[in-house]
């Protein structure tokens, strides 16, 4: 029987976090909820996440980690491509969690100069991960390309979550597209294969690599 491990619990404490944020909105993020969500006591809870403000910072991290961390894991593998972050960017942004947890930070930040610290070095990550992704396919775009690019993905996303209907999740997912070419230089039809598929179909027409 596998036994929970302390990492586990974090990550369900996390996930129920981002499953009030899609269902009831930034009010619901609150240590107690969150701590019933996740089937777990307050006081295991806060032994993780002291405060809404850790917490807050915690969500906002995994939500990154989760749409980054398996683009990144493709590109490792050689299995990444411009359109595949466009379909799993434009996934995300009509997911209306993601969006919830930017728009907390925004709020807490107004208030809590440690969460403006958190979200300005957040930020930065955010941008260092599209920038790696970019660069496994050849790409180099500066520094203003994609802090544009992040800023349509962000823009698009809280469109969405204040507009909530068929129309907006379609421009969201148009917007994704947009900025995966921006962020490529080229129409996704046109960007280049992964090294590693592109090497595989090279060795499967008997080419030379």
């Amino acid at each position: 029987m596998h036994r929970e491990t302390a990492a586990d619990v974090r990550t369900r404490i996390l996930d129920a976090a981002l499953g009030l944020l899609g269902e009831h909105g930034v009010t619901e993020l609150t240590q107690p909820k969150v701590a019933r969500a996740a089937g777990v006591r307050q006081s295991h809870l806060t032994y993780y996440f002291p405060t809404r403000g850790d917490l807050l910072k915690g969500v906002a991290a995994h939500a990154m980690a989760t749409l980054i961390g398996p683009l990144a894991e493709a590109a490792s593998a050689g299995e990444f491509t411009p359109a595949l972050m466009a379909e799993r960017v434009g996934r995300a942004l009509a997911d209306k969690r993601r969006a919830r947890v930017m728009l907390g930070l925004v709020v807490s930040a107004e208030e809590d100069h440690a969460i403006r610290v958190f979200v300005r070095e957040f930020v930065a990550r955010v941008r260092e991960g599209i920038t790696a992704l970019a660069r496994s396919l050849g790409a180099q775009p500066d520094a203003q390309t994609v802090a544009g690019v992040h800023a349509l993905i962000v823009g698009a996303a809280i469109l969405n979550v204040a507009r909530d209907d068929a129309v907006s999740r379609q421009e969201a997912i148009d917007a994704a597209r947009m900025a995966v070419e921006r962020l490529f230089g080229k129409p996704l039809r046109q960007a280049r294969a992964p090294v590693g598929r592109a090497r595989r179909a090279r060795r499967a027409g008997g080419t030379a690599g």
